[in-house]
């Protein structure tokens, strides 16, 4: 299986500990700069009806899952690691935030089975972090957990050890219908050349 053996933020975090401390600190201070850092955020609000169940795949300090609470939409986000998610417990609680790997998401429902999402959103290059062999498992899991009719938003760069076709291959491998692709998070068309890829997946049939 291609791709990396382990997951990339984890070998991060074991190289640098103080790794996850200076990753948030760096988006605040892209948040006091005033740059827009809602892009993602904003497409997933308009594909989604209002009070939306909404998944924020590798929520990391929880820019868009935040934004998409804060506009009255359901949000549950994960990410691998515990201080990012203390970050977004702390920046935006009017979402719920759990530590979890996407490769073993698991998010239960008051009744034991799984919560469902009528939208999923992956963004800031998350797809590329996971090791090779969580990559499948992530986009089974995920999957799982949308009610019929969900989608799926992907977007990554170029250049990060996930080839585009790679990815929409597996995509498809685990039961994802490619609904759309383009280039930006602002919907430019893509194109042989393009540096960056988001993909909207369609969930057929419950697995």
């Amino acid at each position: 299986m291609s791709g990396p053996e382990e997951n990339v933020w984890l070998a991060a975090v074991r190289a640098n500990p103080e790794h996850p401390q200076q990753y948030a600190a760096r988006w605040r201070r892209f948040a006091d700069e005033g740059r827009d850092l809602d892009g993602e955020a904003r497409l997933l609000d308009a594909m989604a009806d209002r009070d939306a169940r909404i998944l924020d795949a590798g929520c990391g300090t929880g820019r868009v899952g935040g934004y998409l609470a804060a506009r009255g939409h359901d949000v549950v986000g994960v990410d691998l690691d515990p201080h990012l998610i203390e970050v977004a417990r702390t920046d935006h609680p009017a979402a719920r935030w759990r530590v979890g790997n996407l490769a073993a998401l698991h998010l239960p429902a008051e009744d034991g089975d799984r919560l469902q999402f009528d939208l999923a959103v992956c963004a800031g290059n998350v797809m590329t972090f996971l090791a090779g062999a969580e990559r499948r498992p992530a986009l089974e899991r995920v999957r799982a957990h949308m009610a019929g009719g969900g989608r799926f938003v992907v977007g990554f760069a170029a250049g990060r050890g996930y080839g585009f076709e790679e990815f929409l291959a597996d995509a498809e491998a685990t039961g994802w219908q490619v609904e759309a692709r383009f280039s930006t998070w602002q919907l430019h068309p893509a194109g042989a050349d393009a540096d960056f890829l988001v993909a909207v997946l369609a969930a057929q049939d419950a697995p």
